[in-house]
């Protein structure tokens, strides 16, 4: 089992950030490895995450850690070959918990371009905070 985000050079965009402070909130820290910091996305839904590889990757199990009270309820993801050609592809109810969440897809889903998709929040104004995403083969 290979972590996508670790072995391979990619992009990444996001719907937002908490009054756009990029050096104590932006995206870069769900993948540092490091449990003190976190992407924490203005209020509003839906938010999203998006990730473009180089090459196309194979995703079977997507690993997510919340703040717990900023967890997405209802979330999917979606693949394609650029972010134009995007398709649903797997759905996934997150608990409202700190914990680290894994979620194996039913099949291995394969794409250059993977967004994920944060339909709603257990926050009240839609808010999400994220430690850490990873992505497996």
């Amino acid at each position: 089992m290979q972590n996508l985000l670790k072995e391979n050079s990619f992009d990444c965009r996001v719907s937002s950030v908490l009054n756009k402070d990029v050096k104590s909130y932006g995206k870069k820290y769900m993948f540092d490895g490091n449990d003190e910091t976190c992407w924490n996305s203005e209020s509003g839904i839906p938010q999203w995450i998006l990730l473009k590889f180089e090459q196309e990757q194979t995703i079977g199990i997507i690993e997510i850690q919340f703040q717990g009270g900023f967890a997405g309820k209802y979330c999917h993801l979606e693949a394609g070959s650029d972010s134009q050609d995007l398709k649903q592809s797997y759905e996934f109810y997150p608990e409202d918990t700190n914990s680290i969440q894994r979620f194996k897809l039913d099949k291995p889903v394969k794409g250059k371009t993977f967004k994920i998709v944060l339909n709603s929040s257990t926050d009240f104004f839609g808010r999400v905070i994220i430690y850490n995403l990873s992505l497996y083969t």
